[in-house]
């Protein structure tokens, strides 16, 4: 499919669901599971972790889909490299037409994080694309069914929203609980949120703790409210 075919593509239907609801988890299993963080937070060329959250602290470069820490891209500009990829050497594309059709390469080969920025490019209108929403719930919907926490955490947003699909709160927490106990912070901010606004702020402060020891930082932001709400103790 040509550049300009995938840009004028008629709108997809809408999305069906992700499939069965997820099962329930227990409250033991997802306060006890999933306090460290997944393969893919961390720096391929330095191999130190990257800091939370990742989009401020690195870049995902879309020529090889490797995400790199600021100080590499830094270092690599001081040893001269200029705008060319410090990871696979490939130049930097110059221009929305050019990083889409990086994309579209990567997305080709099945390439998850490829498919996640697409599918935020339709969901947005970034890269010169028209927004379509469903055709965005589409991919992630087909990369959650493939077990991407990143997808499955989106989608879960996407039900609790009822944005691009039916709204159906249930299997949004259920989504983010699947994805909590295997470590992806976001969803366990989002299942804090949650437990906030029901009123259980105990409960959300358990959640954001562990988020917070994860290194995310929106969620130490939380904590410090809800300790000055008096929610929250020293002692927790």
């Amino acid at each position: 499919m040509s550049l300009a075919e995938e840009q004028h593509q008629p709108p997809a239907p809408a999305a069906p669901v992700v499939g069965p609801i997820p099962d329930a988890v227990t409250e033991e299993e997802l306060m006890s599971s999933g306090h460290e963080l997944p393969e893919g937070y961390t720096c391929p060329l330095c191999c130190l972790p990257i800091a939370l959250p990742a989009e401020k602290h690195s870049r995902l470069k879309s020529c090889c889909m490797k995400r790199l820490c600021d100080g590499c891209i830094l270092a690599s500009y001081q040893r001269g490299l200029g705008d060319t990829c410090a990871f696979c050497r490939t130049p930097t594309p110059d221009s929305d037409a050019a990083i889409l059709a990086q994309l579209r390469k990567r997305v080709d080969i099945k390439d998850p994080d490829a498919t996640f920025i697409l599918a935020k490019a339709y969901y947005y209108g970034g890269f010169g694309l028209q927004q379509d929403i469903p055709r965005a719930v589409q991919l992630w919907m087909e990369m959650a069914r493939l077990g991407d926490m990143d997808a499955q955490s989106r989608i879960g947003f996407l039900y609790f929203k009822g944005e691009g699909v039916e709204k159906d709160v249930a299997r949004a927490i259920r989504l983010w609980q699947h994805t909590a106990i295997q470590g992806h912070p976001q969803s366990r901010h989002a299942l804090g949120a949650h437990e906030d606004d029901i009123g259980n702020h105990g409960l959300a402060v358990q959640h954001w703790m562990i988020s917070a020891k994860m290194g995310l930082e929106l969620s130490l932001i939380e904590i410090k409210l809800m300790f000055m709400k008096g929610h929250a103790t020293k002692a927790q």
